[in-house]
């Protein structure tokens, strides 16, 4: 088993930045993925960017790329997401998740339905 917990959700206005840290406990394993999900009301659950802990390989969605930035602690049980130029349509929850398996291919990376363990999410709302 492994546990999953968010900190880091807050307020900021359009152009502001974020830094999310989920904390792992429980099972260690020697490699799995990892990844940001965020689901805003009335949307679907989409994956916002992962990496792979055993290869290092990180995958964002489009929404994403050149703004948000996904990396681990030193102690590996440490997971981020630094949010930077934030956008209104970035308010959602955000959802730390890892699965016991590498990421697979990008699709797979950013699904869902791929992650096993999920936290109890951090809400961003950003204001424009």
């Amino acid at each position: 088993q492994v546990q999953l917990g968010e900190s880091g959700g807050g307020s900021v206005q359009a152009g502001g930045a974020l830094r999310l840290s989920c904390a792992s406990s429980g099972d260690k394993y020697s490699s799995y993925c990892m990844g940001w999900f965020r689901q805003a009301p009335g949307k679907a659950r989409e994956g916002a960017a992962t990496i792979d802990t055993g290869s290092g390989v990180t995958t964002y969605a489009d929404s994403g790329k050149g703004r948000f930035t996904i990396s681990q602690g030193n102690a590996k049980n440490t997971l981020y997401l630094e949010m930077n130029s934030l956008k209104p349509e970035d308010t959602a929850m955000y959802y730390c998740a890892a699965t016991i398996k590498h990421c697979g291919t990008a699709v797979q990376a950013l699904a869902a339905n791929w992650f096993r363990y999920w936290g109890q999410g951090t809400q961003v709302t950003v204001s424009s």
